[in-house]
């Protein structure tokens, strides 16, 4: 699993039939001290619950095809759940 903060969505017009009504997020990866770290990805919302702004984690290539309902459908990142604190020990 991956820390991300949500920083907007997506909107498709065309997209496959299992796909239809789900949520799609630009998630930020994050490092471990939390501040940005790579690229921005597309991610389906699993838990039809992110907004702007909030610290997720989310899962990559079969997992996340996994993680989402119906199984298996085409998406390479998706989000399983949304952090309330992050604690970092040495």
């Amino acid at each position: 699993m991956k820390l991300g903060r949500v920083r907007g969505s997506v909107v498709a017009t065309v997209k496959d039939p299992g796909m239809v009504g789900m949520r799609m997020l630009i998630v930020q990866p994050l490092g471990d001290e939390g501040i940005d770290s790579g690229q921005c990805v597309v991610a389906a919302d699993a838990t039809g619950q992110a907004g702007l702004g909030d610290r997720i984690y989310y899962v990559s290539s079969r997992e996340a095809a996994e993680a989402m309902e119906p199984r298996f459908v085409p998406v390479d990142h998706a989000i399983v759940g949304i952090v309330d604190a992050v604690e970092v020990r040495p």
